[in-house]
């Protein structure tokens, strides 16, 4: 047996052609009786091993191939009824089968018959069809709904190091076929409605038809026609039916059950049976139905009864296990904690996080939402957002945790593992700082707020009020580091766009315009080369929210040239209007600081082509002269009031801001052809050296 079941699963393909070339064979064919009888029996077993073995699955994708199998015993119920019919119509006679379905099953009476088929329809059609169906549409619509942010799931875990890329690549293939599976049981549950219609209507035919042959080829008298066409009629109707109820019943099944790791039996009875009052209290209103006068006393006792019976039994069951459960724990409490192995120590130690903030535990009540009311964590994650809004890129999780090894107000923030800010609190201080029309002095601890480098002092708590009245503007400590590490993840959010990163914003970017990613992606741009643009573009604060124009810039580029600086510099051009925004007044105009022609030929003939791209090479006296005319334009501008933007041509551009962003790293730069058509351009400065 096991050998003849080896080679059927080594010809599984010629087993489902051979199905559907037989089904047109005995829609075209005429069959004997005898063999339609094994059909019929064939479509009965097969529908009932289907519905036996959607009971048993875990969950609806291990039975992923069951919509093309609906169709398939859809097919094969259809062509048995046009076999039957025409031996019917030609013969009179239809098999065995179909008539001890119709002699047997309903008693050789016409109106049972019919009544039974009926009512097999209605059950079929509006019950377990509507409802299979009506599951089917909602769970395909919510399964496609879901991929996204499965995918973004996926990836994230991927990103943290929780699984590996194969695992990744299963879990994608999941939700893949997850989509498929549902969507194919959305359009597969019409074919079991259809089928119930195009039975309605077999039967209506071959219940005419066979009187009208009987009558007028046959010469039968009309009764004795109508009894035997109708009895055989019925009887085909019953053993076409009971298959598809129960192919109706599968199709039920498959589309409501839920992902579990027991088949549909366990998971019932399981569930049932955790909840012992329920069976308790149904017994006993069931037995309460037998004092009702006029109704029959001993079914409701004895099932009552039994009702009652089985929930005390439950109730027995779950001390026992409850008793077994608690003792379990205070074995497991007694138990010396398992030792982590030196690999497992090993491969902890290898983790490195993306950023992570240490504090002394002077801080910790910052972080403590319980006792000291500390809102740390909730605010690091709203600026978390709140950057991920403006730049438009992902901004992974902040690590917080105490140190022992730094100052007890002191904290750390670092990327990547390297340390790239420090600061100190001051226990029972809060920092102001003069906006520059505080009037009056204000007694303190002079000192220098971390995020801006701006002068501040630090006073008392019970200070607060006076400097609010002198003008000062006062945070608090927690405030303070907020701050900070906002300006910390801002300078740095370069270094944290990882290529996965932007592999999850292409894939969020594809779902509205798959054109652009499905272009340039891979053909003319790898992964890591957008990266490398995207990167370009974010370490001089330029926000890629428009996603679509940097790619579709970078993308119209790339035949030309694949170095990520030149198409850092196209996709500045795309984004002019977004980047020249915030120093726009309200008449759209901007105040810039303009290169002197002649300097900017200098700097123009300074920069030298080499294998590695191009390179300033500027005298030192020069470039520091440059600087510091730059930095003296900026002061004055700065004074009265107002946020300047060098602008130059677009061949020095990304040279000079190198140049300048040691000295002046919140100087914009920007090149003339940034400037989009309506903006007027006011010159407040000219640099020479």
């Amino acid at each position: 047996m096991a050998t003849v079941i080896q080679r059927i699963g080594r010809h599984s393909d010629l087993l489902a052609a051979g199905v559907v070339v037989l089904v047109v064979v005995m829609m075209i064919v005429p069959l004997p009786a005898v063999i339609l009888d094994l059909a019929i029996t064939l479509n009965i077993s097969v529908a009932l091993a289907v519905v036996v073995a959607t009971l048993y699955l875990p969950r609806p994708l291990d039975f992923s191939a069951f919509p093309s199998l609906l169709l398939l015993t859809t097919l094969f119920r259809l062509a048995i009824n046009v076999s039957v019919t025409r031996l019917i119509l030609l013969h009179g006679d239809a098999g065995h089968v179909v008539e001890a379905f119709g002699a047997f099953v309903v008693g050789g009476s016409v109106v049972v018959g019919l009544v039974i088929f009926l009512v097999l329809i209605v059950i079929q059609m509006v019950v377990i069809t509507a409802g299979a169906g009506r599951v089917a549409e909602v769970g395909a619509r919510f399964t496609l709904d879901a991929m996204p942010g499965k995918q973004m799931a996926i990836d994230a875990d991927l990103n943290a190091g929780q699984i590996t890329d194969d695992e990744a690549r299963e879990r994608r293939a999941d939700i893949a076929r997850e989509a498929d599976f549902y969507g194919a049981m959305d359009g597969a549950s019409k074919f079991v409605k259809g089928d119930a219609i195009a039975a309605v209507l077999i039967t209506l035919i071959n219940l005419l038809g066979g009187i009208i042959v009987g009558v007028t080829m046959q010469g039968m008298p009309f009764a004795e026609a109508a009894q035997h066409f109708s009895l055989l009629t019925i009887g085909d109707g019953l053993a076409a039916q009971i298959p598809a109820l129960l192919i109706s019943v599968a199709t039920g099944i498959i589309v409501t059950r839920a992902v579990s790791d027991k088949d549909l039996g366990a998971d019932i009875a399981g569930q049932i049976a955790s909840q012992r009052k329920a069976p308790m209290v149904a017994g006993a209103v069931i037995c309460m139905f037998a004092l009702v006068p006029g109704l029959p006393k001993l079914p409701f006792l004895l099932i009552g009864g039994a009702f009652f019976f089985v929930g005390r039994s439950l109730a027995k069951t779950s001390d026992a296990e409850k008793a077994g459960v608690l003792a379990g724990e205070l074995a497991l409490a007694q138990a010396p904690p398992p030792q982590a192995s030196a690999r497992d120590q090993a491969l902890d130690a290898l983790s490195l996080d993306a950023l992570e903030l240490s504090i002394g535990f002077g801080l910790v009540p910052l972080v403590d939402t319980g006792g000291s009311g500390g809102s740390l964590l909730a605010r690091v994650g709203a600026v978390r957002r709140q950057i991920a809004g403006e730049v438009g890129t992902i901004i992974p999780s902040v690590r917080i945790h105490d140190d022992v090894l730094i100052g007890s107000h002191d904290y750390v923030m670092k990327v990547r593992g390297t340390e790239v800010a420090r600061g100190a609190l001051l226990a029972g201080h809060q920092l102001a700082l003069d906006p520059g029309d505080a009037v009056g002095h204000l007694d303190g601890i002079p000192t220098t707020e971390p995020a801006f480098g701006l002068p501040a002092v630090w006073i008392a708590d019970a200070q607060r009020p006076e400097a609010e009245a002198l003008g000062y503007t006062v945070v608090d400590g927690e405030s303070v580091v907020v701050t900070h590490l906002t300006e910390t993840i801002r300078r740095h959010v370069a270094e944290l766009l990882t290529r996965q990163d932007v592999r999850a914003l292409l894939d969020r970017l594809k779902e509205t315009n798959a054109a652009v990613v499905e272009e340039v992606i891979p053909d003319l741009l790898s992964v890591g080369e957008l990266q490398r643009v995207l990167q370009a573009l974010l370490r001089e604060g330029v926000s890629i929210r428009d996603l679509g124009a940097v790619v579709e810039a970078a993308g119209d580029r790339a035949r030309v040239t694949r170095d990520p600086d030149l198409l850092a510099e196209f996709a500045r051009q795309a984004l002019g209007r977004t980047i020249l925004a915030p120093y726009l007044d309200a008449e759209h105009r901007l105040r810039a600081i303009a290169l002197d022609p002649a300097m900017e030929q200098e700097v123009s003939e300074s920069i030298a082509q080499t294998s590695d791209g191009e390179y300033l090479a500027m005298d030192p006296a020069r470039a520091h002269a440059l600087v510091q005319r730059l930095h003296d334009e900026v002061e004055q501008a700065t004074a009265r009031g107002r946020r300047p933007v060098l602008i130059c041509s677009s061949r020095v551009r990304r040279h000079l801001r190198r140049l300048v962003e040691q000295a002046l790293p919140h100087l914009s730069v920007c090149a003339y052809n940034e400037i989009a058509p309506g903006i007027s351009v006011e010159t407040i400065g000219v640099v020479n050296a």
